[in-house]
């Protein structure tokens, strides 16, 4: 029995700990992104004003972006977490009534 809680205790931190890495890991690329695009727009328009190119990697970096975030935060996310979560507890239910 203590061992079954301590495997379901380690199996939780152990998702904790992939989300809090996967949390970092999009913070981290936001806020490149926020620090790269305006140093890439000053950049493009010192050194060639009349030829805009600073958008493309925006747009390009800005869909990865998007994409990143739907990773992390996605739709179905809350509902994954929320079944898992009922299901853990409904084990635990029934494993105190053995």
């Amino acid at each position: 029995m203590e061992n079954l809680s301590l495997n379901r205790e380690n199996l939780a931190y152990k998702k904790a700990a992939k989300r809090v890495k996967d949390l970092k890991g999009f913070y981290g690329n936001l806020t490149s992104y926020c620090l790269v695009i305006p140093f890439l727009l000053i950049l493009n328009l010192l050194t060639s004003p009349g030829h805009l190119w600073f958008y493309w990697p925006m747009l390009g970096w800005g869909l990865g972006l998007t994409l990143h975030a739907v990773s992390t935060f996605g739709i179905g996310k809350n509902w994954e977490e929320k079944k898992i979560r009922e299901l853990m507890e409904e084990e635990k239910r029934n494993s105190k009534s053995l």
